[in-house]
């Protein structure tokens, strides 16, 4: 009996360290946006892994993603448990699983804006007012992008009364901002809507010419990019664990890599800082 006992207790004890053991390797996985050029993307995403695996003490890894769907999607599956989402798509994914939160954005990205670009041939000039574009061909970036997409949509349809399709002669979703801008500057379209911080960092790079591209607009102000962790990392990683990413992401300081995003630091964020990105997106029905 004793023999018995003592064996059920060596069992309990393996099988307490595999557990143990298993949930100490359990992975933290996190994604992003394909807002750029995906080896820009790869470079800036893994010196992140390597930060915060460093910070958090557990395996971190970054997983690439082809669209902002496929990202969305990754999350509500729980292949990731945090994400760089642009305004909307945090919105869709904090819709999806309910609990997520928004922890922390770019200082830049409480007061974001979108540009609106042009191909020399329009002889289109930088203007306060909103330019007369009826009747060009238009590109946007992603369809689920914020500064690509969505805010510009509303402001054209806000000032041409029209929906882009009856606006304009051909409608265009180039699927990145870098792209975009390299569209309307060969002339495949003659205007289109960018992220202003991937045009101001290509524009640093001397990737623009602006002797066949420039901006027109500017749009007004508004939320964009933030992290986004899905609700049950607690469960998963242990308690506080939510909060521990967050106070790291808001902790990076490293000039490189706030450079690579850019932004000059992360702040707060919470939920309620997207509302007025849901208020549009339900105006112009990209969300029911």
């Amino acid at each position: 009996m004793k023999a018995l006992t003592k064996l059920i207790a060596l069992c309990a004890l393996t099988l307490s360290l595999f557990v143990s053991n298993n949930a100490n390797a359990t992975t933290f996985t996190f994604t992003a946006i394909p807002d750029e050029d995906e080896s820009q993307l790869r470079t800036r995403f893994e010196k992140v892994a390597l930060y915060l695996e460093k910070e958090l003490g557990v395996e971190v890894k970054y997983i690439p993603v082809k669209s902002y769907s496929a990202a969305v999607t990754a999350f509500r599956n729980n292949q990731v448990q945090l994400a760089w989402f642009g305004g909307l798509s945090g919105v869709q994914a904090r819709k999806l699983v309910p609990g997520s939160k928004a922890i922390a954005q770019g200082y830049e990205d409480q007061f974001f804006k979108s540009y609106f670009i042009a191909h020399y041939s329009t002889g289109l000039a930088m203007s306060d007012s909103f330019p007369d574009i009826s009747q060009k061909t238009f590109t946007f970036g992603s369809k689920g992008s914020t500064s690509g997409r969505l805010m510009p949509q509303y402001y054209i349809e806000q000032h041409l009364e029209k929906k882009p399709q009856q606006a304009f002669k051909r409608v265009g979703f180039s699927g990145d901002h870098s792209r975009t801008i390299a569209q309307v500057q060969a002339g495949a379209y003659q205007v289109g809507a960018v992220n202003y911080k991937v045009w101001e960092s290509a524009l640093a790079a001397g990737k623009i010419d602006t002797n066949k591209v420039k901006v027109i607009w500017e749009t007004p102000a508004y939320p964009d990019y933030q992290w986004t962790i899905r609700s049950g990392v607690n469960a998963q990683f242990g308690e506080g664990f939510a909060d521990k990413v967050q106070a790291v992401l808001l902790n990076m300081n490293n000039p490189e890599l706030l450079k690579s995003f850019p932004r000059s630091s992360f702040v707060n964020a919470d939920n309620k800082d997207f509302e007025p990105v849901l208020t549009v997106a339900k105006k112009i029905g990209l969300i029911d």
